[in-house]
């Protein structure tokens, strides 16, 4: 067998609740652990991917999680005529292993949306960032996007929507029927979940 150095990889596409994104899925980790939400091209500075996904005239959004990139297209442009490009650029960028993430670029800021507990954390917004952890994110994380806790107060909660859940018509529908639902359930204090609007 010749080896080559680099792996060989493979993309596939997974279709999302939301028809302006798809999921690109790689048998390689690209983000692990965390994610990332470029929703311009101006925000996409600290990702190389992203910046060159952004090259794309049709691309008009880029979420870099785990092993898996969801991209937003721009509305008149039909995912069919797209795909195989978008694919065939992603194996040879990552079989080139360029870089992803520059992690120094990537700015963290105190207010930025989190679903880790911290100390300083009430136990309402403990046990909200608990269900948010255990019950929402694998489902979300599986339609290609994430929902991170903002804020609590006085009763609502307010939750940043990213990828595939940023723009999507169903998300409002899954929003208040069903994690809104499930929280009030779960946590009598909520009373209320919003999206904050980007």
């Amino acid at each position: 067998m010749i080896k080559t150095g680099n792996p060989i990889i493979s993309i596939y596409t997974e279709m999302t609740p939301n028809p302006e994104t798809m999921k690109f899925v790689a048998n390689k980790l690209l983000y692990p652990g965390k994610s990332i939400d470029f929703p311009d091209e101006a925000s996409a500075k600290p990702s190389p991917l992203a910046v060159e996904l952004f090259s794309f005239p049709f691309i008009k959004g880029v979420f870099i999680m785990a092993n898996f990139i969801t991209l937003t297209k721009t509305s008149e442009t039909d995912w069919n005529d797209i795909i195989p490009t978008v694919k065939a650029f992603l194996k040879e960028y990552l079989e080139d292993n360029r870089p992803i993430i520059n992690e120094d670029e990537v700015v963290v800021t105190k207010t930025s949306a989190s679903n880790e507990v911290s100390a300083d954390d009430t136990d309402v917004v403990k046990r909200i960032k608990e269900l948010l952890e255990n019950y929402v994110k694998p489902a979300v994380e599986m339609d290609g996007g994430a929902i991170q806790f903002k804020d609590y107060d006085s009763g609502t909660v307010t939750l940043m929507l990213q990828g595939s859940c940023s723009g999507c018509p169903s998300s409002m529908i899954t929003l208040k029927a069903g994690i809104e639902g499930m929280m009030k359930r779960m946590i009598p204090e909520v009373k209320e979940v919003v999206a904050e609007a980007e």
